[in-house]
């Protein structure tokens, strides 16, 4: 069992790792940019590296010997590499350079600028580059420096020999003295135990004298040379820079490498939802389907065989399987935000394609704001099946007279009640009618598929959810974030509803502009006079108007949901 779960990750790995690369994909622009950056810094490096010339000295360093040739001295340990790299790169080998060349004491700072020594491991040698865009001038340059810190390193040290000598000079002269004195002292004393006595002082100086002298000697046999020169400049003949082909070369890769690491950083932070995956964990329900791009067609169930049709009869497919959904057969279609022209799309198509299962299907547009189903679709009153036909009311049919025909081409056709601006609309999404145009999905061969406002614009949805139930979420993962998608499932939740999952979509840009333009004609004209009410909802007292009104506090009228009969059409 543990093999196998192993096994099952091994392989999803793979795919989790296309999948984030696709999403980094998503961020072309910063990617862009990081390689445009990078190919301009590499321009400017290729170009202000053809005028740089370097020239290069090496140096062997040795420590101080009476003889070079002995197989137990050991210079590694007798001279720092560090520390010498650090006087070869001080301001005092700089003004000694300065002075060789000609050149005043206050230069030293400039040529302390184009000078770099380094040190390769394991070795005694100091590598010393001077850069300049002069190539004669770099190779003079990094000898004057380059002897300039021979010369300081052996009057270093001479000092440090000079002040030894002196120290042992110091210590020798009184022990000479007293030498001398003692010698006169053993001319005058007569033989016996005092001048025994003398005589052993007097071994002791001389063996002390024997001492200092050895060394004074041995410090003055000292070859004080601090290194030798393996390696002149000469005037280098190319710059000491990339290249052009190559500064872009490099340049670009590390662009490339900044825009993946930004578009990773910009994913990281990204409240969108990045994936499939991620909708469906903040809804907490399966994506039952994705739209194709631009596909936010009206009626497309029925009229073309399509790959958009296609998967809107997967959603449909999908839905019908779903025990939630199947026991009761009600479905609330609902957006995030913005416009509801994706959801009222998936609305109209999931209807077309119950209707062509051989279900009685029942659109209701809960939008009493702005309703344009009835212009929008093909309608008709006159040719209507027979379960939607004005009459008498009986077991299976539909409540109430006036309900449109929507003609889904070779889908068949599906019942519509179209929305109708009301003036309180909370009590007409609350009143009898409504409950009992919901309630049509008691019918085994029935179903209902309500359309609503955007849940986070208006709070329409969540008055009807107590009685439909299933909710479906359409989203376009661009434009919504993770943290609406979950405020919306516990939205739903509190409400007494299920999500049964979501739909997402990607519509073009210039699609979401005119979406948005024609939203916001209808918002302004929303915000005038009225709209005159069809003759549907101006009956007579007689014609039974009763379930369609509400009388307000106030006592005017609230109309519900349009309602149109076949003979006002």
């Amino acid at each position: 069992m543990s093999d196998t779960h192993v096994s099952v990750r091994g392989e999803d790995e793979p795919e989790q790792l296309r999948e984030q690369f696709r999403q980094l994909l998503r961020y072309r622009w910063l990617i862009g940019g990081g390689v445009g950056i990078g190919l301009l810094a590499g321009a400017w490096l290729g170009i202000t590296g053809a005028d740089s010339y370097a020239a290069t000295t090496d140096i062997v360093l040795r420590a101080p010997t009476s003889d070079p040739f002995a197989p137990t001295l050991s210079s590694d340990k007798a001279i720092n590499m560090g520390s010498e790299r650090q006087t070869a790169l001080s301001r005092k080998v700089a003004e000694g350079a300065a002075q060789r060349l000609g050149m005043r004491a206050d230069d030293a700072d400039r040529l302390q600028h184009g000078l770099q020594v380094t040190n390769p491991p394991q070795t005694l040698v100091l590598h010393f580059t001077y850069t300049s865009s002069d190539p004669k001038e770099a190779a003079r340059r990094a000898n004057a420096l380059t002897q300039s810190y021979i010369d300081l390193r052996k009057q270093q040290w001479e000092a440090v020999r000079g002040s030894m000598l002196k120290s042992l000079q110091d210590q020798l002269d009184p022990v000479a003295k007293q030498n001398d004195e003692l010698s006169k002292r053993i001319k005058q004393l007569p033989d016996g135990s005092a001048a025994d006595s003398a005589y052993a002082v007097q071994a002791n100086l001389l063996n002390r004298i024997t001492d200092l002298r050895s060394k004074i000697t041995s410090l003055k046999a000292l070859d004080m040379t601090p290194g030798n020169v393996i390696r002149n400049a000469t005037a280098p003949t190319s710059s000491d820079g990339p290249g052009l082909p190559l500064s872009l070369g490099l340049g670009g890769l590390v662009g490339v490498g900044l825009g993946l690491l930004g578009a990773w950083v910009r994913l990281v932070f990204d409240p969108a939802p990045r994936s499939a995956g991620d909708v469906a964990r903040a809804v907490r329900g399966p994506v039952l389907g994705a739209l194709p791009r631009g596909s936010a067609g009206v009626l497309v169930v029925g009229r073309s065989d399509s790959r958009v049709a296609e998967e809107y009869r997967s959603i449909a497919f999908r839905l019908a399987y779903d025990e939630r959904f199947a026991d009761r057969r009600r479905l609330l279609v609902v957006a995030a935000r913005g416009s509801m022209e994706a959801s009222v799309a998936v609305a109209v198509n999931l209807a077309a394609s119950f209707a062509e299962t051989g279900k009685n299907v029942l659109l209701v547009e809960a939008d009493l704001r702005t309703p344009s189903l009835a212009e929008r679709l093909d309608v008709s009153a006159a040719s209507r099946p027979r379960w939607s036909r004005t009459g008498e009311h009986a077991d299976g049919e539909w409540p109430g007279p006036g309900h449109l025909v929507v003609d889904a081409g070779e889908s068949g056709a599906f019942g519509l009640v179209p929305g109708e601006r009301v003036r309180n609309v909370p009590r007409a999404l609350t009143s009898a009618r409504t409950t009992r145009l919901i309630a049509e999905a008691d019918d085994p061969a029935a179903a209902v598929v309500v359309v609503a406002p955007p849940v986070l614009a208006y709070a329409d949805a969540l008055a009807l959810v107590d009685r439909v139930d299933g909710v479906l979420i359409v989203c376009d993962p661009r434009t919504v974030h993770r943290a609406d998608l979950v405020r919306i499932r516990e939205l739903i939740v509190g409400a007494g509803g299920t999500v049964l999952g979501a739909v997402t979509h990607t519509e073009s840009r210039r699609r979401e502009a005119a979406g948005s333009r024609r939203g916001n004609r209808r918002r302004g004209s929303g915000t005038s006079a009225a709209r005159p009410a069809p003759p549907a909802a101006r009956t007579a007292p007689d014609a039974g108007a009763d379930p369609e009104r509400d009388p307000d506090a106030d006592g005017s009228t609230t109309i519900a949901l349009r309602t149109v009969r076949s003979g006002d059409r």
